[in-house]
């Protein structure tokens, strides 16, 4: 399947087109748990450097609009111009478009530094690279390499000083300096992914993710073409990567996004081509992630592309967007993070919601519908986890991901 059109568009070279799925797995019991790792264990200490883990504070609601950005891709037809600027309403969920930062290409990914002051995308290109943007004054800051083909996800170390990227095409993950000022320096480490062999349907790998653990101490990296999530330990000095583990989905799952628990010690994970989420138990002090059983997105036999989940800041509540069912599907969190329960999906308000975020005081979710161009706002109810949708969804062309901040 194809990544820009998701599932039909062109190749973007290099003769890496992701094929099209078929019928999605049937479901798996709709609530699974898995036992944590199997003696309680200090999480060990993060890296020099890194910030500690958030804590969870009362939720409220930021005075006046606040900002929201949008990547696209910008070479499809119908696409974007660029990074598409935008204000929302805490309160409302009401969205107002400002204008568009041109410049940067096909910026499919979006993530903002942990001071705020600096906001990154990917191009998301056959040559590809990521690129800095000066927050608020959106001055482009330069761009560099990641040593490989269409990255599609990045993220930025807790400690500020190190930008990850998941290079799609090439199966590889790089590291990047940043600098004080934001801007990106060299690059540091990239790592390809080479065992094990791709699975089912797979030409070769497809890292698709790559985050850093709550605690800090490790770099996880999500390959939907091995079926495998690959933990690293970063080398706070020199930003390079080890790996220390390996967590294996059944063949043919197609794992894409994985999301922590707050209190770090369980993970989600979407699995793309099979239709499923799992719950994964996670060890701080190893790295060491263990995949549970595979359960239901909660949409039926139709055919269905889980893009990923987000997890409210309690701990209590997780969302999977569906694209295919075009459904939002929420979940209870249960067990101290070891189990999901499945509650119900609602319609996105779109087509095909390719990426959700909730906002920074956990009272707005967003969803960037590929297909339609839109972005769903929803209101989020703090006691019951249930969605609202908040009025009329905004229009952006080819809106691939949404960034409130």
């Amino acid at each position: 399947m194809d990544r820009r059109a998701e599932p039909a568009r062109s190749s973007l070279g290099g003769g890496w087109s992701r094929r099209r799925f078929l019928g999605a797995a049937a479901a798996a019991t709709a609530v699974t748990t898995i036992p944590a790792p199997v003696a309680p264990r200090q999480s060990s200490p993060p890296e020099p450097g890194a910030a500690p883990a958030e804590q969870n504070s009362p939720p409220r609601h930021p005075s006046g609009p606040r900002p929201l950005y949008v990547g696209t891709y910008t070479s499809v037809e119908g696409g974007g111009k660029g990074i598409a600027l935008a204000t929302y309403d805490p309160g409302t969920g009401g969205i107002t478009g400002t204008g568009t930062l041109s410049g940067v290409a096909d910026p499919s990914y979006l993530a903002v530094h942990p001071d705020g002051h600096t906001l990154y995308a990917v191009d998301e290109q056959e040559a590809g690279a990521v690129t800095a943007v000066g927050l608020p004054d959106h001055r482009i800051l330069g761009s560099r390499g990641t040593g490989g083909a269409g990255p599609c996800h990045l993220s930025v170390h807790p400690s500020g000083r190190w930008l990850l990227s998941a290079n799609y095409g090439s199966g590889s993950v790089a590291v990047h300096r940043v600098e004080t000022s934001g801007a990106l320096g060299e690059l540091t480490d990239v790592v390809t992914h080479s065992s094990p062999p791709p699975g089912p349907g797979q030409q070769g790998p497809h890292a698709h993710q790559v985050v850093t653990s709550p605690d800090g101490g490790h770099v996880l990296a999500v390959d939907l073409g091995t079926d495998t999530v690959y933990t690293h330990r970063l080398d706070p000095s020199g930003g390079t990567l080890t790996e220390v583990s390996q967590a294996h989905t059944r063949p043919g799952a197609g794992p894409r996004h994985l999301t922590f628990h707050p209190n770090g010690r369980f993970a989600y994970l979407a699995n793309e081509v099979d239709d499923t989420a799992v719950v994964c138990a996670y060890d701080p002090a190893s790295g060491r992630l263990v995949p549970g059983d595979p359960q239901s997105t909660g949409t039926g036999k139709g055919t269905n592309y889980p893009a990923q989940f987000v997890v409210s800041a309690d701990g209590a509540y997780a969302y999977l967007a569906n694209r295919g069912h075009n459904t939002l599907t929420r979940y209870a969190i249960e067990a101290g993070g070891a189990r999901l329960r499945l509650l119900d999906s609602v319609p996105v308000g779109g087509d095909f919601p390719r990426h959700i975020a909730l906002s920074p005081d956990g009272g707005l979710l967003f969803a960037a519908n590929q297909r339609s161009g839109t972005v769903a706002v929803f209101h989020v109810d703090r006691a019951s986890g249930e969605l609202r949708l908040a009025g009329e969804p905004f229009a952006s062309p080819v809106a691939v991901c949404a960034l409130p901040l």
